[in-house]
């Protein structure tokens, strides 16, 4: 989990530095592991203790959002797009709505998935969410990643998680449990819609290297537990 992590920043800083490429990265997470946004307390959001007698790793990401839990049932994607040649994408809100809506149209015309899009960063039908999303900006270009619900045991973040110190009005205080929900399809079907939405027709043939990210910032508690 730490290294899918550093490799996200990693692509957005290489893209940042070098003016390109703008990419799609597609990821299914194999073992079980909780994620604070950047400005979250940990000990505010995660129940550690039980964290730690179950083993699952605690770390941050460089983007904002609240704490998730993912693990085998996510598929998990990463976007590295240039805002500077956009006009949609001037702002963290207009990020949001831009990229929501495509999934949210391309969920709908080829599934028909009656996707809304609630508060800032979910997706939902009805009031039921399956992907959440955040983002991080450099000066010119931003990474905006996120997390589709499709088979995850949805019962582990009760154990894992406290209820988020900051909620959306349409969560009405409800619990994990009966606030998302899967949206049942094959991750191979969704990796396939999300290429098409984003025209990812090329195959990346470089990733850049991330261990120094690793080694000094997303394997380090100081990062992880910082706040």
């Amino acid at each position: 989990p730490a290294e899918n992590l550093a490799c996200d920043e990693a692509l957005l800083d290489f893209s940042e530095e070098n003016g390109g490429p703008e990419i799609l990265r597609l990821w299914e997470p194999a073992q079980y592991f909780v994620v604070v946004g950047y400005a979250n307390k940990v000990e505010l959001e995660v129940n550690i203790e039980n964290c730690s007698a179950k083993q699952i790793p605690i770390l941050r990401r460089c983007s904002g959002g609240g704490a998730v839990v993912q693990g085998p049932g996510c598929l998990n994607y990463s976007l590295v797009l240039n805002f500077t040649e956009n006009h949609l994408l001037q702002t963290i809100t207009q990020t949001n709505g831009f990229v929501m809506e495509r999934h949210r149209e391309a969920l709908q015309t080829h599934w028909g998935t009656a996707a809304i899009i609630k508060g800032h960063t979910d997706l939902a039908v009805g009031l039921l969410k399956f992907s959440g999303n955040a983002q991080r900006r450099r000066k010119n270009f931003l990474l905006f990643h996120g997390t589709f619900l499709l088979d995850f045991k949805i019962r582990e973040i009760e154990e894992l998680l406290k209820m988020p110190s900051k909620q959306p009005t349409y969560r009405e205080g409800r619990s994990h449990e009966k606030f998302l929900m899967n949206l049942r399809r094959p991750p191979e079907e969704l990796k396939l819609l999300l290429r098409e939405v984003w025209d990812a027709a090329d195959q990346l043939e470089f990733v850049p290297h991330f261990a120094k990210l690793l080694g000094e910032k997303y394997s380090r508690n100081d990062w992880n537990f910082k706040f």
